[in-house]
């Protein structure tokens, strides 16, 4: 998760999607599960970013 303000949540959101699915096929999870959860991975972000200290930047 970044530190500072973030200037584009979309590219962040997708960088943090991207080491999740890394992340998850490293420890064997098939792409048919992750595919099952996407949403809830999106979510789960997006939540995190909105509510981090430092927020989105305006």
């Amino acid at each position: 998760m970044p530190t500072g303000p973030i200037d584009d949540p979309l590219l962040v959101i997708t960088d943090l999607a991207d080491e999740a699915m890394r992340a998850a096929h490293a420890k064997g999870i098939t792409s048919a599960e992750i595919d099952e959860e996407i949403g809830i991975v999106y979510d789960a972000i997006i939540h995190a970013i909105r509510h981090r200290e430092g927020g989105i930047a305006d």
